[in-house]
């Protein structure tokens, strides 16, 4: 299930890649650094708005779907979809109101506005699709990924030409999921015929789901204290090119992260339901292998490429001040992949979310205390080391925890290999010559990933070369039965 939703989501993921890097940018160039900035606190506002409301409903429909009795499922959809409109009604209004009565910009209202107002169409497509990822409707979850982010970029671009400045963007990630939904709610909603609204069932989901919706908001605080307090000591463009760095590095890794993460959460919950505890520590085995095979070489490309990268991908205006955090936001973002991806379902498959919470406490309120420190004597270089510190301490709390709950293995034999391998690749990139823009971006990816495939395959890093060959086998085979 794991390999054959990893292939699945691939084409879904390249997509939200390039839609990312589109974003990145469209938006530093037809935005003000200003603009930029309010958008970017806009959206971590909604951001973490969502998670409090919505994200407990998601979570319960990715982990409880598998567990559900053959023809037995009404009452699970019915109890989800009925609780999620409930929320829907109530969070309009009190988000209505909470930004009427903000004192804030109000070209920032407008743009908070504009976030939040999306909320709920994106919370039910989000349910729809976590039932495909749960269900292992792979082609169904990646056409919907994949129209929400086209049409959000689409949208949110059209809105910027038409001069809506930061609320652009945001009415892009609220309306495309809106068009989604007359395509997918029908049919999830059929699913509930016949079922009722069970008080318990929910109950039940709210006691697993809010531990991981509060880690969330946790990790959002994470990724966006520093946002804010640059706004309190410096100004939104500061805000702006923190926001473009961050979205480069970090947007590489998660793309990367949430494409095996999609394949790979559904896939443990499907090993230890069916397979007991020793199938799911085979298939968390392979599937850290393969995380890091693929992250350890990402998060080292990004830092490397940095300059060059922001010079093709951000505005004039911000590119400076943003190559020179990348680094520190590539590294912060392999050890959150690793954490939600990986280290994190421990608790989901334990069913001991409320252990997530306090795993993620911790880091968060490392970030608020070293942001606090940090920022003011060191701007946009402080939020980033701040961050960098506090999503490694995040990994290791989880990682120390988690093992208490269900003790996921950690294959140090392809750590080790892998991050040989990304040693000799950035030995030989940063010895590449300093030729600029795109032309200096292409050089350095395509050396790196010719030298790090070449490192992997002689090094049998995470097993490279032994699938390689059984890709081979198989391939000769099939030629001779042609």
């Amino acid at each position: 299930m794991f390999w054959r939703g990893v292939w699945g989501y691939l084409p879904a993921n390249i997509v939200q890649g390039v839609v990312g890097f589109l974003a990145i940018v469209l938006f530093t160039r037809l935005l003000s650094p200003e603009d930029f900035g309010r958008y970017a606190l806009a959206f971590s506002v909604m951001t973490l708005a969502h998670v409090a409301v919505f994200s407990w409903l998601e979570a319960a429909m990715a982990r409880f779907w598998a567990a559900q009795a053959p023809g037995a499922a009404q009452g699970h959809f019915a109890s989800l979809y009925r609780t999620a409109f409930v929320l829907s009604a109530g969070f309009v209004v009190v988000a209505g109101v909470a930004v009427w009565l903000w004192p804030a910009d109000p070209l920032f209202k407008i743009a908070l506005a504009a976030g939040l107002g999306g909320a709920p169409a994106r919370s039910l497509v989000k349910l729809a699709q976590e039932r495909y990822r749960a269900a292992g409707e792979v082609s169904k979850a990646a056409n919907l990924d994949i129209a929400v982010a086209v049409g959000g970029l689409a949208i949110g671009v059209g809105f910027a030409l038409a001069g809506l400045g930061a609320a652009g963007p945001l009415l892009g990630l609220g309306l495309a999921p809106l068009a989604a939904l007359p395509l997918v709610l029908p049919g999830e909603l059929r699913q509930a015929r016949g079922g009722g609204f069970e008080a318990g069932r929910v109950r039940d989901y709210a006691l697993y789901g809010y531990p991981i919706a509060a880690s969330l908001a946790l990790t959002v605080v994470l990724s966006s204290t520093d946002r804010f307090l640059l706004a309190v000591y410096m100004d939104e463009a500061a805000v702006g090119a923190y926001h473009a760095s961050y979205s480069i590095a970090n947007r590489t890794l998660d793309v990367l992260f949430l494409w095996l993460g999609s394949a790979g959460q559904p896939a443990l919950v499907m090993a230890l339901e069916r397979g007991g505890l020793e199938r799911l520590k085979e298939a968390a085995r392979e599937q850290l292998s393969t995380f890091l095979l693929i992250g350890l070489p990402a998060a080292a490309g990004v830092a490397l490429v940095a300059r060059p990268l922001a010079e093709v991908l951000i505005g004039e205006d911000l590119r400076v001040a943003a190559a020179s955090v990348t680094p520190w936001i590539a590294l912060s973002a392999l050890f959150f992949g690793l954490t939600a991806y990986y280290f994190g379902q421990a608790f989901t498959l334990g069913k001991k979310t409320r252990r997530l919470l306090i795993a993620m406490a911790v880091p968060a309120g490392l970030n608020v205390i070293l942001n606090l420190v940090l920022v003011p004597r060191f701007g946009l270089m402080g939020a980033a080391w701040a961050t960098a510190a506090s999503f490694a301490v995040g990994m290791i709390t989880t990682m120390l925890i988690g093992r208490r709950v269900v003790a996921l293995p950690v294959p140090w034999e392809s750590l080790a290999r892998c991050g040989v391998a990304t040693g000799v690749m950035a030995l030989v990139v940063s010895r590449l010559p300093a030729i600029g823009g795109f032309g200096e971006l292409v050089l350095d990816a395509s050396v790196g990933g010719a030298v790090y495939a070449a490192a992997a395959l002689t090094l049998n890093a995470a097993g490279v070369r032994d699938v390689a060959g059984r890709l081979l086998e198989q391939v000769r085979a099939r030629r001779a039965t042609a």
